[in-house]
């Protein structure tokens, strides 16, 4: 990770940090012309973020027509099971908001296998973008969010993970999850997450105090790789912020 390009912000609270993320997607998304695209992540923590940009003022301020949601990894599952990350943005934003069906590209976890939809959802980016090669001087993405796992991975990047090291495919199956819940994911590697103006880190609870501790110190985990060829940004509430991180 490029320690030039990161920066660390701690906020009250779970419901300042979504808040606070709420305004740096408005202001990505106003700094950007034409069609966009916004990385979406999974997890508990981003919920409230979801929910929130579903409501006033946000949701009339944010120009759907030419927003496209994506994904960074999602479980091999329905949209319809509960641990769909896909499932989870739907029912709490993109269903509630005017977003049309063609700007919402989940991953296609009913293809008959992991590989089969890694293929699928990188033809699918590839045509969005518009080219085979992602060039670093036109990010694909606007934003990209992230999170991180208490063993230190990212997106369904795992620690001690081949999928780790790809720097050719754009999105790669995971047969085997390294962190519960134990099914195969769908995830974008390192090379294309960083293709963003931004990623933006969310950690909140106490829970992911020590690992984020961990990766902040330049830790061997996945989140600590992580980088954006535009800045990296972590977004902490108090209770994950170790001790002597607790700036702001």
């Amino acid at each position: 990770m490029s320690r030039e390009h990161r920066h660390l912000t701690v906020v009250a609270d779970a419901d300042a940090l979504a808040k606070a993320a709420a305004e740096r997607i408005m202001a990505c998304i106003a700094h950007a012309s034409g069609r966009l695209a916004v990385c979406l992540t999974g997890g508990s923590t981003p919920e409230r973020l979801y929910a929130l940009l579903a409501t006033e003022p946000y949701c009339s301020a944010v120009p759907w027509n030419r927003v496209h949601w994506f994904w960074g990894d999602d479980r091999f599952v329905p949209q319809n099971d509960s641990r769909s990350n896909a499932g989870m943005a739907r029912r709490l934003l993109l269903d509630r908001a005017p977003a049309p069906p063609g700007n919402i590209h989940a991953m296609p976890t009913s293809a008959g296998s992991v590989e089969k939809a890694a293929c699928l959802y990188e033809t699918e980016l590839r045509r969005f973008y518009g080219a085979e090669q992602l060039n670093p001087e036109r990010p694909l993405f606007a934003m990209v969010l992230m999170g991180i796992g208490a063993d230190g991975h990212t997106a369904s990047l795992f620690p001690g993970h081949a999928e780790l090291g790809e720097t050719e495919r754009w999105v790669v199956g995971v047969d085997e999850a390294g962190l519960k819940p134990f099914v195969p994911r769908v995830t974008l590697t390192f090379p294309t997450l960083a293709s963003t103006r931004e990623m933006l880190f969310l950690v909140s609870g106490k829970g992911k105090r020590e690992i984020l501790e961990r990766v902040l110190s330049g830790g061997d985990l996945p989140a600590a790789r992580a980088y954006a060829e535009g800045n990296v940004v972590w977004l902490v509430d108090r209770a994950a912020a170790p001790e002597s991180r607790h700036v702001a």
